[in-house]
C-alpha cells in the first residue's frame, strides 16, 4: 500500500484562526486537539503569491522536503509559530519503501529539525514525524506511536485529508465505523471489547 502526505500540523485553534480567511485551507481534525492542514499547490500560492517549487533531487538529509520551503512560505510558518509550535511534515511510501521528513517552528524560529529518514533502523520514537509530534506536545496513549495516536493513519494521502476535512470527520471516524459494524455482527451481550493498539499501518 502507498502513503503520501504534505501537511502542516499544529494546535487546532491556532490553525483555525490563522486560516479562517483562506479559500484553499481545509483542516482535518486530529486527536488531542491538533489539526492537519493539507499543503496543496493552491494553498501555497494563496499563502505566498507564487506557485510552489519542488526539488528535482531525490529527498535526503541535505534536501529533506520535496516541496521547496521558500522564504515566503517559511515566513508564514515563522509567523504562525509565534502563537505555538507548528510542524511541516512530509511522507511518501510505496510497497514498504519510502521516507519521512519533518521540521518544527516555535516562537518565530526553527526550533527542531529538519529531520529526514529513509532507513527506519532506529527507535520508532526517533522517526521524523513521531519526533516532531512529540515536539508539538502530543502525549502517549493507547496507540502504538504518536503518528497513530493523533490519527495520521486515518487517511493515506494529502487528497484523502482534503476530503476528510471537507466532510468534517473526526480522527476516530473509521474506528467508530468498525465498532458499529462489530456491534451489528455480534449477538446481544457478546460484543467484542473496544479496539486496542494497532500495528504498523503499513508504514515502515
Amino acid at each position: 500500500m502507498s502513503y503520501q502526505l504534505s501537511a502542516v500540523i499544529a494546535d487546532i485553534d491556532l490553525l483555525r484562526e490563522e486560516t479562517t480567511e483562506l479559500d484553499h485551507a481545509v483542516l482535518g481534525g486530529l486527536r488531542q486537539d491538533f489539526a492537519l492542514l493539507p499543503v496543496t499547490p493552491l494553498l501555497v500560492e494563496e499563502l505566498t503569491g507564487s506557485p510552489p517549487d519542488f526539488t528535482v533531487e531525490d529527498p535526503g538529509p541535505a534536501h529533506p522536503f520535496t516541496l521547496v520551503l521558500s522564504p515566503a512560505l517559511t515566513e508564514v510558518l515563522v509567523r504562525w509559530s509565534r502563537r505555538g509550535p507548528v510542524a511541516y511534515v512530509e511522507a511518501e511510501f510505496s510497497g514498504g519503501a519510502g521516507h519521512q521528513a519533518a521540521a518544527v517552528w516555535l516562537g518565530g524560529t526553527l526550533s527542531w529539525g529538519p529531520r529526514f529518514d529513509a532507513a527506519f533502523d532506529g527507535p520508532r520514537d526517533d522517526w521524523p514525524i513521531n519526533a516532531a509530534l512529540v515536539e508539538l506536545g502530543v502525549e502517549p496513549g493507547r496507540w502504538i506511536d504518536p503518528f497513530a495516536e493523533v490519527g495520521l493513519h486515518v487517511e493515506r494521502s494529502t487528497e484523502g485529508w482534503l476530503a476528510h476535512g471537507r466532510r468534517r470527520l473526526s480522527a476516530d471516524y473509521w474506528d467508530e465505523l468498525a465498532e458499529e459494524w462489530e456491534k451489528r455482527q455480534s449477538p446481544a451481550g457478546q460484543q467484542p471489547e473496544g479496539t486496542g493498539p494497532v500495528g504498523d499501518w503499513g508504514i515502515p
